[in-house]
């Protein structure tokens, strides 16, 4: 499922800068270049994450991400501004910022925080999946509306799954996951799991032969 991201960036030149290399990294975009426009955006588009500068023209990414938590918007934010005080860094974590990073910004560095807020989110949310949804908070997968009998380590594999994003996960990563120290992890068990899930992704789950799973789309 890609992430839908919002990026606010004043800065034309480095507002496609940052486009390209996303879209190039498999994340759809939709961008501005003042907070009048991203906040337009918003109400009428579902977001996973929104990218804003700081010090923009009329009014701050601050003011804007405060009114958008204000009106119950709880999209991940990551500020990326010129500003490194702390006094500045409080005040983004304060009105409800996830991240903070200052320019000039490592885009390597933007990825690896873009798929930990994003592993974050998966946690304590509900994913979609297609025609089913996974609720984080209550440990249960729909089929639409009907919910699934299926087990508790069952889900905790496929969230591992989900969260490598198409990266193969190993038995042995698997195995130290799903079960606790001292418990009996056994080749069996895993293989029953991978089954249950395997009964509504069969198309999904692949089995690396001699190193574990992966999830593809």
């Amino acid at each position: 499922m890609s992430v839908k991201i919002l990026l606010l960036e004043d800065d034309k030149l480095f507002n496609e800068t940052l486009q390209d290399f996303l879209e190039e990294e498999g994340f759809v975009l939709d961008y501005a270049l003042d907070p009048y426009t991203a906040l337009e955006l918003s109400y009428t588009h579902v977001y996973d994450l929104y990218l804003f500068d700081v010090n923009l023209p009329y009014e701050s990414g601050f003011d804007l991400l405060k009114k958008l938590r204000q009106s119950g918007d709880t999209t991940p934010t990551i500020f990326l501004t010129s500003r490194d005080d702390k006094s500045s860094l409080a005040q983004g974590f304060e009105i409800g910022a996830d991240d903070y990073m200052k320019k000039p910004i490592d885009l390597n560095e933007l990825l690896l925080r873009i798929a930990a807020l994003m592993r974050r989110q998966i946690r304590n949310e509900k994913m979609i999946i297609g025609k089913y949804s996974l609720d984080m908070l209550s440990k249960t997968l729909y089929f639409e509306d009907q919910a699934l009998d299926i087990t508790k380590k069952a889900l905790e594999l496929l969230v591992l799954l989900l969260e490598s994003n198409g990266e193969v996960v190993s038995t042995e990563e698997i195995k130290n996951r799903l079960w606790a120290a001292g418990q009996n992890a056994s080749d069996g068990a895993l293989r029953v799991y991978v089954t249950q899930l395997k009964k509504y992704f069969s198309a999904n789950i692949v089995n690396v032969r001699g190193i574990g799973y992966r999830w593809v789309q």
